[in-house]
Parts: C-alpha cells; sequence; structure tokens
C-alpha cells in the first residue's frame, strides 16, 4: 500500500507541487487573523523550516541518485512540501501586505504571485529546480522578516528595516551553508545564480522601500473616512457624514463630494492596526491639487502618535479649514513617509446645508 502510494505521488509530482501551493493558500486564508499572533508566527517559522530542510535534503538525494544510490520512496514528498511552505508564505504576504497599504503599493506582490506560477510551470522541467526555489526561499524570508521584526522589537523605521534584511540574509547564510554541506558539487555549480538571484531581490525590496511603494507593514488602515465633524466620546468616536452621495461613492469607494462653506473645516478619521507593544506615529497630510501649476500643495501636516494592540486599530482624527474649493486629498502616512492609505474628495463651496447624519465610527 505504502509502495504504490509513493509511485502515485511521483508519476503526478508535478501536479501535486501545484495542489500544495494552492493549500498553503487556503490554509492561511482561514487561519490568519491578525499578523502579531503567537499562532500567526508559528506557521511562518514552520514553513521557514519546511524550506530550510527539504531543499537541501532534496538535492542530497538527487545527488547521491546521479551516482547510482537508490532515492527512497519519501523523495517525492520533499518537492511537494517545499511547495505547500512557498504557497503558505505568498497567501500570507497577500493576506499582509495587502491589508497594510492601498492597492497601488501592493500591487507589485500580486503581480509577482502570478510570475511564481508561471515560474513554478517552468522550472518543473529541471531537476530540483534549485537556484529557483533558492531564491524564492530568500524572498521569502526576507519578506517575513519585515514585519516579524517590528513585532519583536516594538519599533518601525528604517534602522527596523534594515534589521530585517541582515536577519534574513544571515539566516540565508545558514541555509545555503547547509546547501554546500550536504549537496556541495550541485550547489557549487549553481551558487553565482543563487547569489545573483538573492541580490536582486535584495536591491528590489530596498529600492521599494526607499522609494516608499513597501507598504508599511506590520501597520494597516482599518478604517479610514472624510466627515464634517468628528469627536470623540466615552468608547467610540461619532461623525457626521453627507448622505446624498451616489451609489459608486457608497459601494465602489469613488472619491465623495462635500459641500460646506469656505472656512469651515473637515475632518478625517483613521484607524490603523499595529501590534501589541508597538508604538509609532502617524501622519496625516492634507493636500489641494493647484489646478493652474497642475501639482498637488500641502496645506497641512498632523501628526499624532499610535500605541498598538487594539484588534480595531488605534483611533484618531485630524481637521483642517478649507479655504479653497476643488480636488483635495489626504494622505495617511507614517512619520518616515510610508503610505498607508489616501482618501481623495471633491470640495464644493456651497451656502447651504447638505444632507447629513451622524454615524458611530469604526
Amino acid at each position: 500500500m505504502l509502495r504504490t502510494f509513493f509511485s502515485w505521488v511521483q508519476t503526478y509530482e508535478r501536479h501535486l507541487s501545484a495542489f500544495a501551493m494552492v493549500a498553503g493558500f487556503i490554509v492561511d486564508s482561514i487561519f490568519f487573523e491578525r499578523i502579531d499572533l503567537w499562532q500567526t508566527q508559528v506557521v511562518f517559522a514552520s514553513y521557514a523550516a519546511i524550506c530550510f530542510i527539504s531543499i537541501p535534503l532534496l538535492q542530497w538525494i538527487e545527488l547521491r541518485a546521479s551516482r547510482g544510490i537508490p532515492s527512497p520512496r519519501w523523495r517525492a514528498l520533499l518537492p511537494i512540501a517545499t511547495q505547500f511552505a512557498l504557497g503558505g508564505f505568498w497567501s500570507g504576504f497577500v493576506i499582509f501586505y495587502g491589508r497594510s497599504a492601498e492597492f497601488g503599493a501592493s500591487w507589485p506582490f500580486l503581480l509577482f504571485l502570478g510570475l511564481v506560477f508561471l515560474g513554478n510551470e517552468y522550472f518543473s522541467r529541471y531537476h530540483a529546480r534549485l537556484v529557483f526555489t533558492s531564491v524564492l526561499f530568500f524572498l521569502a524570508l526576507y519578506s517575513y522578516a519585515i514585519f516579524a521584526i517590528p513585532i519583536y522589537t516594538g519599533t518601525i523605521g528604517t534602522l527596523t528595516f534594515l534589521a530585517s534584511g541582515v536577519t534574513a540574509i544571515v539566516v540565508f547564510a545558514l541555509f545555503t551553508m547547509l546547501l554546500r554541506k550536504f549537496a556541495r558539487d550541485r550547489f557549487l555549480a549553481d551558487v553565482w545564480r543563487i547569489r545573483v538571484g538573492a541580490f536582486g531581490v535584495l536591491a528590489v525590496i530596498n529600492i521599494s522601500y526607499f522609494a516608499n511603494i513597501l507598504p508599511p507593514l506590520p501597520l494597516s488602515a482599518e478604517a479610514a473616512g472624510v466627515y464634517h465633524k468628528v469627536w470623540h466620546i466615552t468608547g467610540a468616536y461619532m461623525g457626521v457624514t453627507e448622505t446624498d452621495q451616489s451609489w459608486s461613492v457608497r459601494y465602489l469607494g469613488f472619491s465623495p463630494t462635500l459641500h460646506l462653506t469656505l472656512g469651515d473645516s473637515l475632518y478625517v478619521y483613521s484607524s490603523v492596526f499595529a501590534p501589541t507593544a508597538l508604538e509609532t506615529s502617524i501622519v496625516h497630510r492634507w493636500e489641494w491639487y493647484n489646478p493652474i501649476k497642475k501639482k498637488w500643495e500641502m496645506k497641512s501636516r498632523i501628526t499624532y502618535p499610535i500605541v498598538g494592540g487594539r484588534d480595531g486599530g488605534y483611533r484618531g482624527y485630524s481637521s483642517t479649514p478649507i479655504l479653497t474649493a476643488g480636488k483635495w486629498r489626504v494622505r495617511i502616512e507614517t512619520s518616515g513617509g510610508l503610505r498607508i492609505a489616501t482618501l481623495s474628495f471633491l470640495v464644493v463651496s456651497s451656502a447651504l446645508p447638505s444632507s447629513e447624519e451622524t454615524v458611530t465610527l469604526k
């Protein structure tokens, strides 16, 4: 029975590997809730351990097979385990990177997932895909370290980001030492391609960070909106919003149109999730689009501190007087300039009061 099972696994290895990657997506989608839960960290650490062991072990078995030593029956399970772990990594990154910023900042990771599936199919024609899986593993380590290190240090910023990179490099160096020990000939044949691939990953992630493209993990916007008034009562925040909005604004999230007497203030409310014990600052950058100069001009920059731990995010708001009608936006950022969310809206000067209602904010 066991022999038949392993024979079936070996026959359908490519299809089972793809299925294992999809299974990793499904597992994460079901079980991942908060980024700072110990269960989440255990799952990601397990994925790293599976890749750390299965990739070198598979190379060792393949190297022995090339010398005429029979492979064990369970050899076919190793690439499936690797694909399951990588699939789990990617789905976790989609969940958490997707939550962390607006689509404009997160789409490269979604695009990469498609490339992973294409690469998985292309490289399956090669014996063990050592370069491909090794570089993917380094990308997974780095992407995981970016949001894991702030959770453990309670800090966020450039130094924390650099520490994430150092952590990923150290773990990957240990991984390559294991590869060298168990599959020396294969590793030496591909070592420069592995190094070039890993350096490429290192360069892309660092460029993305310093160009403010990378989402500001582990922060994420739980709720945000623009209101005529916001105030705090015991246990809740209240807001006054216009009710006369189009269906595209109410259901699709398009930019709303707000009517007010110029000189009155508007309020922006945001709820930003941060892991327990993490303390940082959030910036509301108010900008007006100058149609003559054709560029955005900053009108106000308001900063307030947040403390992590609340499931629904740390709540706060800012306000500024609106002196000019036209296109406005408020960019919700970290103190280092990483974008969490952007609220765009159109201001129309109106002496008549708009149709309003008071709502409880999340």
